[in-house]
């Protein structure tokens, strides 16, 4: 595909901080043709009114967080809103909805918006009604604008104002703050739909709201939420919810708690509750199959129970569970190339680049980055990008006289590894930190 100059460079500075960028990641993705068009065709599903769920499974490593990162770039090119979620033990434990919910307001991504895009869904969406309304009319004067703009509003919100009435006063308060010019008093509104706890009572009180948002509040405002962003021309929300694996080491009636959320986020996704919702969850195998995680609870197991006792080559990518392959070295070494390929392309060193870090020598520095973790491939991509980018490539850029092969040893300390990767590698022999 082609990357503009600029994504290269958010690209490159992501892998040089070894971080999974969030935009452009078609540039160097590999491994993921299998599962693509079923993807794809699911959002396509979604579009049409309908809601999906997938499950993403695999081991430390293994390229979970990047398809997680490459899904949402890709919903975010087709128009969707996205937004993604890092479950943790205290920060955002999957049991607290309302702690979920205010962690997706806050972290709401479109096209051009890359974090932080729900006043502009907001606002995007009163724009499209009063681009409604002045179609028929377009001498109207402010105040008949308002009236008819709010009762498009209520004719457009009226299924969910059964459910979530607090979301349309809001948006209805919200709007006549913004028109009256009370700055504080829409902002105010906007934190409170976004779930943000401590409103001030006044602004709760001008719009006549009672309380903040609570578990079973958030349902509500997420529903209402997605009424919005479809009728503001987006054909959905993708809701990524990461590292589900962290709940296993709750105490067990939270662990139990949090269970029974997903469970239940599944269902009202069966029941229709969620039109326009593709809830995407990642995990490892040891929270799907292990007995502090799903097995926990039936309901959920059964929900998602997939048979992947065939061969990999037949895994089915429209399951609800789908697993990832560990990283392997040519699959390193593929990935190697592309970002070799990103940072070479306009850089007045292409031609050394090329020279120096050729596929004989991507090879090698898989192989050495890979034998420092026990010859574990799996573990290494993160580190081996880290290092190829960060130790070698902006070397040979600024040295014309460097040359990885002679003045450059990769090593791996036990400071480059992540929390994860070091508990991903106690089990693992011959593993070879340096000090």
């Amino acid at each position: 595909m082609a990357v503009s100059p600029q994504r290269r460079q958010e690209i490159i500075a992501a892998l040089r901080r070894g971080t999974v960028p969030a935009r452009a990641l078609d540039a160097f993705a590999v491994g993921l043709e299998w599962l693509t068009p079923t993807l794809l065709d699911e959002l396509d599903q979604v579009a049409s009114g309908q809601a999906a769920f997938k499950a993403v499974r695999g081991d430390y490593g293994c390229g979970k967080t990047f398809l997680a990162r490459w899904f949402q770039d890709q919903a975010r090119q087709r128009g969707f809103v996205t937004a993604e979620v890092q479950i943790s033990e205290t920060e955002t434990p999957l049991h607290r909805l309302e702690t979920v919910y205010r962690r997706l307001m806050e972290h709401l991504a479109t096209a051009d918006q890359p974090q932080g895009a729900l006043r502009q869904v907001i606002d995007g969406w009163f724009f499209t009604l009063e681009e409604d309304v002045l179609a028929s009319n377009p001498e109207l004067d402010e105040q008949t604008l308002l009236r008819r703009t709010e009762a498009l509003m209520e004719s457009r919100l009226a299924t969910v104002a059964k459910v979530a009435p607090a979301f349309t006063a809001s948006l209805r308060a919200y709007r006549r703050a913004l028109l009256a010019g009370d700055r504080a008093m829409a902002e105010g509104l906007v934190a409170w739909l976004a779930g943000q706890p401590n409103v001030s009572a006044s602004v709760k009180r001008g719009a006549g709201l009672k309380g903040d948002v609570d578990h079973f509040g958030a349902l509500g405002l997420l529903q209402g939420f997605l009424a919005l962003i479809r009728d503001a021309g987006h054909p959905g929300l993708v809701m990524v919810l990461d590292e589900v694996e962290t709940l296993q080491r709750m105490r067990s009636d939270a662990r139990d708690k949090s269970l029974n959320a997903l469970r239940q986020l599944m269902d009202e996704i069966d029941r229709g509750r969620f039109p326009g919702l593709y809830l995407f969850i990642t995990g490892t195998p040891a929270f799907f199959e292990g007995p502090y995680g799903v097995q926990r609870l039936a309901p959920l197991a059964q929900r998602l129970q997939v048979d992947f006792s065939a061969d990999t080559r037949f895994d089915n990518p429209r399951a609800v569970q789908v697993r990832l392959q560990p990283f392997d070295l040519p699959r390193l070494e593929a990935v190697g190339a592309r970002v070799r390929g990103l940072f070479a392309l306009g850089s007045e060193a292409e031609a050394r680049i090329h020279q120096h870090v050729d596929d004989a020598y991507l090879a090698d520095l898989a192989t050495a980055v890979a034998g420092r973790l026990g010859g574990k491939a799996g573990l290494a991509p993160r580190i081996f990008l880290r290092k190829l980018v960060a130790d070698v490539l902006d070397r040979v850029e600024q040295y014309p006289d460097f040359d990885p092969r002679e003045h450059y040893a990769p090593t791996v300390a036990a400071r480059d590894l992540t929390d994860s990767e070091r508990q991903a590698l106690t089990d693992v022999d011959d593993v070879r930190l340096d000090l």
